[in-house]
């Protein structure tokens, strides 16, 4: 019978051997970091990790994250060595086209991937996030004898990580709310693609972590006795998080490129290969070799694993006769479900905020707490500037270290913080996030927002100020560019609301699409209500819908989001009164929209009707596809000024006047243009 060392040396050297094997094999990945810190993640694994690699959903499991994705195929390794249902054919296929091992880990493709990582210092965020949700989930659910909710959330970051900027502004919050049960081991190996750390890198991360208020232990990362201890010691430590501070060398076992920056970004090359596996006592012509003995080491996982989801099952079942209505509260939640009802809760909202004169902004705030006793998995806050923003929860305290059952979040002033944060909150499951800045702000956020929709995950953010018409701040919190650039996200849906309305709806939109972010884009200056008796709610949905038409088709179509659909309302009742028939469309979502039948959408904007004019306070680049090549665009495609908001809609051409000029212009151009049209489509 083998030795425990024995199994263990066995477990180790597989994780190096299949992670060099399958990189070698396909001519790219990143060696350096699975070599230098299998040591580290077999301790974590074997002794301590709780997952069921059978039920990879099992909703109490622990999460593990690894934030330097270039390091996948350590996490693949593991996966598959643990029994995940990831075989060694698609390790084989590392970072082939549809193969389940990407060269970055991707949630949803890779069983046991608990989040998309690759942009440095995000997997931190993503952790921050989830140890976030379990804490306010295991507050609000678990009661005396019922730990329904209980897990911990573990990952690996390395230099990289810590010095991306995300890094620190998520790692302060959580060392501020004492998330005891997260902890991260740090591959300390000064080595980053230059070169050497010292190039550019010099803090005392130690120190700097204990200035955020973690625990912070350091030892030798290729001491497995001493990385058992201390993990055993973060765990110990319930009111911190800790940061395992642990010295590898990257390459490790690599005879010529151990602590070399040639280990980190480029396969070792066939030769080194070799001379890899003769050094650390491994049949150099072997290849994808898994002996038995390093599955095995992973028996306790997996019997631990499946004793925690057996437990849990028995006692949810128990938890469900003495706690009835919270079982089927937890059980809705973590499935992701809204609850029954919510179209009628938001047309109630919709018929007491209808006739009020509010800034979109206000009229959210309203929305957020008139949802919040109903949708209790709604969760979020600011990046201090809830005052602004109108997302507090009237009455529901805040989440703090010793409140962990309150509704609003206090991010602080890091929006990519808060951004990557939302998204860990996300992927646990159990909770909706929402975050909240100013438009202009997204600038700080954008890399965790497009992980949101590259994730699919059910994010909102609530984005005020959102435009020139914030006014005397001047032009660095103007937005010009960003309702375009947010839309320019695959998978993002942004809803411009143009009154109290539109907003609920828009809510409503955002709370029901659960493969995806939304963008709420709202005001800060009053909206009176858009006239008429439109259903708001069937018209976000789809994205745009007509909300003031003419009798028979439509000579003009005015074509408006957010606060310029009053301003095509009221040209439109100019133009009317001029014997032009006008139909003026909300397109509060360009993403909805273009996602409807072509008959809805034609029904809509008819295609007989080239005479379209598109009026919006930002870029005008995006809204050809809707104007075509007949119509013309208003808007901002400059940089705003500081001054009052009237005075600013008369500087840029903004005034119902101006569109009004530009309108009639339009019309009268349109023989000469069809005409040109023509001839350039004869040739």
């Amino acid at each position: 019978m083998q030795s425990q060392t024995a199994v263990n040396d066995a477990l180790v050297n597989t994780i190096k051997t299949l992670s060099i094997d399958a990189i070698q094999r396909a001519n790219s990945g990143h060696p350096g970091m699975p070599m230098g810190m299998a040591d580290v993640a077999a301790v974590l694994w074997a002794d301590f990790l709780c997952v069921d690699p059978s039920e990879p959903g099992f909703a109490d499991r622990d999460r593990f994250v690894l934030s330097g994705g270039h390091g996948s195929m350590l996490l693949y390794s593991l996966l598959h060595l643990s029994g995940f249902p990831l075989p060694l054919s698609e390790i084989k296929r590392f970072r082939q086209l549809g193969s389940m091992t990407p060269g970055h880990p991707e949630v949803g493709v890779t069983p046991g991937v608990e989040t998309t990582t690759g942009p440095l210092g995000q997997g931190i965020a993503n952790a921050v996030g989830m140890a976030m949700a379990e804490a306010r989930l295991a507050a609000r659910f678990n009661r005396p004898g019922f730990h329904v909710v209980d897990h911990w959330t573990y990952g690996l970051c390395g230099d990289g990580d810590l010095e991306e900027g995300i890094s620190h502004e998520a790692a302060s919050l959580a060392g501020h709310l004492g998330l005891g049960k997260l902890v991260f081991l740090y591959d300390d190996n000064n080595i980053t693609i230059e070169g050497n750390t010292s190039l550019a890198f010099s803090e005392d991360i130690p120190k700097r972590f204990e200035s955020y208020g973690w625990h912070v232990q350091r030892c030798d990362g290729h001491d497995r006795d001493a990385v058992h201890a201390a993990i055993a010691a973060a765990r110990a430590e319930t009111a911190r998080p800790s940061l395992i501070c642990c010295k590898t060398h990257i390459g490790h076992g690599s005879p010529n490129k151990h602590d070399s920056e040639k280990a980190h970004g480029s396969p070792l090359g066939v030769d080194e290969v070799r001379l890899t596996k003769e050094n650390i006592g491994w049949p150099p012509d072997a290849h994808f070799l898994v002996p038995t003995e390093a599955v095995a080491a992973f028996d306790n996982l997996r019997a631990r694993g499946a004793l925690k989801r057996s437990h849990h099952e028995e006692r949810m079942a128990r938890y469900a006769e003495i706690h009835p209505e919270l079982a089927a509260e937890l059980e809705r939640v973590l499935a992701g479900e809204l609850p029954e009802g919510l179209e009628g809760v938001v047309a109630g909202l919709m018929a007491e905020l209808g006739e009020k004169t509010l800034a979109t902004r206000a009229s959210s705030g309203k929305v957020i707490n008139g949802l919040a006793p109903h949708v209790t998995e709604l969760w979020g806050g600011s990046a201090d500037l809830a005052e602004s923003t109108k997302t507090l929860v009237d009455g529901g305290g805040s989440f703090s270290r010793t409140q962990r059952t309150g509704r609003n979040l206090h991010f602080g002033i890091r929006e990519h913080g808060m951004a990557g944060i939302m998204n860990g909150m996300a992927l646990h499951g159990g909770v909706i996030p929402y975050g909240a800045t100013f438009l202009t702000f997204t600038d700080y956020m954008r890399g965790s927002m497009r992980l949101a929709a590259l994730m699919k995950q059910r994010v909102v953010y609530v984005l005020t100020h959102d435009s020139i018409f914030l006014g005397e701040d001047g032009p660095t919190h103007q937005a010009v560019e960003h309702a375009m650039a947010m839309r320019t996200i695959p998978g993002m849906h942004v809803l411009r609301p143009a009154d109290s309305r539109e907003t609920a709806a828009a809510w409503l939109a955002a709370l029901e699409r659960a493969d995806g972010p939304t963008c709420l884009l709202l005001t800060r200056q009053n909206l009176p209500p858009i006239p008429g008796s439109v259903d708001a709610i069937a018209g976000v949905r789809q994205g745009g819908y007509v909300v003031q038409d003419c009798e028979g088709a439509p000579e003009l179509l005015l074509l408006g989001t957010g606060s310029e659909v009053h301003v095509c309302v009221r040209v439109a009742e100019t133009l009317s009164a001029e014997g032009v028939a006008v139909r003026v469309v909300s397109l509060p979502s360009f993403e909805r929209f273009e996602a409807q039948p072509q008959a809805y959408r034609d029904a809509v904007l008819p295609p007989s009707c080239g005479a379209r004019l598109s009026v919006e306070a930002g870029r005008t680049v995006g809204w050809e596809r809707f104007v075509g090549p007949l119509g013309e665009s208003v808007g901002v495609d400059r940089f705003g000024e500081s001054a009052p908001d009237k005075v600013l809609a008369e500087e840029l051409g903004l005034t119902v006047a101006d569109v009004t000029a530009r309108a009639r212009a339009l019309l009268a151009a349109q023989p000469a243009r069809k005409a040109a049209l023509r001839a350039l489509l004869d040739g």
